[in-house]
């Protein structure tokens, strides 16, 4: 048995699959866990690949850490979606994170990952609420602003539309304190469908944001395996040098537990080819 994703005509990705373990129509989706014969178990969503056992470092490190170092001292955390718990898991990897709110609007994501994911996510710490609502609707009636906000969302179908628009990111901006920062998921540049979505979210976040910027990484089960992420904030920089410093010095406390994110990587993953910088255009 083959699972097949299609991101371009007959162009896509194949993964073998030895059996279904999970699958569920819900209001909002189709969620199901695959076991595969070589990334582990897989999630999908609506036929698109959310996630391997394998993997997922890659994707969790990269959307969680980039922001988290960036801020000086990040304590209250807002993670939009993420409900297979892999981004809680690395923001929880900070020691001055007190609270975490994960807002999630299908439960059975939650309840598919905690089945058949367990080493993914971190669900018993006291210091993460997990709430199944609508994202969108959450983000407009924040009263105590968060330090930092991670949109781990899935691809702009759905109810995952109203991630990449640009009301919903000013709420976000409204929903950070003073020093805040927001890290998104942003699509492949390597699919021209997606193309428009990524620009119209780029000139959003520029519109609104002191300081937004483009980031890469490399996630293997992704359509194309190169992936797009956002950072935005209210006037710190990626590569200030206090930031770096909070980079090299957490990544050395973290270092048995990091397979992806180091130093270089958070210094090199903001450098964009020529063809990226085009979309962006």
């Amino acid at each position: 048995m083959q699972f097949n994703e299609y991101y371009n005509g007959r162009t896509g990705l194949t993964v073998g699959v030895n059996k279904v373990l999970f699958s569920e129509e819900t209001p909002y989706q189709k969620v199901e866990i695959l076991e595969t014969d070589t990334w582990g178990n897989m999630m999908t969503i609506d036929g698109m690949v959310m996630l391997s056992e394998k993997d997922e470092f890659v994707y969790h490190e990269m959307l969680a850490h980039v922001p988290m170092f960036a801020h000086p001292k990040p304590r209250r955390v807002l993670i939009i979606g993420g409900g297979d718990g892999g981004t809680a898991r690395e923001v929880l990897r900070h020691p001055t994170v007190e609270h975490v709110d994960m807002v999630e609007i299908d439960e059975a994501v939650v309840r598919a990952a905690k089945q058949y994911l367990p080493d993914v996510g971190d669900f018993d710490n006291p210091k993460l609420h997990v709430r199944f609502e609508d994202g969108i609707t959450f983000v407009e009636k924040v009263s105590d602003p968060y330090d930092v906000i991670i949109i781990d969302g899935s691809d702009p179908v759905g109810p995952a539309v109203e991630l990449f628009s640009e009301s919903f990111y000013l709420n976000c901006y409204n929903a950070l304190t003073p020093q805040g920062i927001l890290s998104s998921q942003t699509e492949s540049p390597w699919v021209p469908s997606y193309h428009p979505a990524i620009r119209k979210l780029f000139q959003s976040l520029d519109t609104i944001f002191d300081v937004s910027r483009m980031y890469l990484a490399f996630i293997p089960l992704y359509p194309s395996g190169m992936w797009s992420l956002a950072f935005a904030s209210k006037g710190v920089h990626p590569h200030d040098p206090e930031v770096m410093d909070r980079v090299v010095k957490g990544t050395t406390s973290m270092d048995d537990s990091l397979r992806y994110y180091n130093p270089e990587i958070h210094q090199g993953s903001f450098a964009l080819p020529g063809f990226v910088r085009e979309i962006l255009r």
